[in-house]
């Protein structure tokens, strides 16, 4: 089964966090166990923007215990996971983005 990860790498930049205040998360959502040779010993990534932490922390905690057969892409992992969690993710930037 490929397994899916958030991977927190900030922002920990201090004149980002003056300019959009604290409480957000970005990194990555790893991917591992892909059977296709196409990808790197079967791992992958997907970037993660920037969103509420607590919506960062929800999502982690969904993720975590979240299997496919095949490799989702990034959009359909998003939407699974607001139609199955009955959450909407606050991105930073929400209105660029089209999920």
């Amino acid at each position: 089964m490929i397994t899916y990860s958030t991977n927190w790498m900030g922002p920990i930049n201090k004149g980002w966090i003056e300019k959009y205040g604290e409480g957000w998360s970005a990194g990555r959502i790893d991917i591992r166990n892909i059977p296709d040779k196409e990808y790197w010993n079967g791992w992958h990534e997907y970037s993660l923007p920037p969103m509420k932490t607590e919506d960062w922390n929800d999502f982690s905690d969904w993720l975590d215990g979240f299997e496919t057969h095949e490799l989702w892409d990034f959009d359909t992992l998003i939407k699974h996971y607001e139609n199955a969690s009955n959450k909407k993710i606050r991105w930073l930037n929400e209105n660029e983005q089209s999920y």
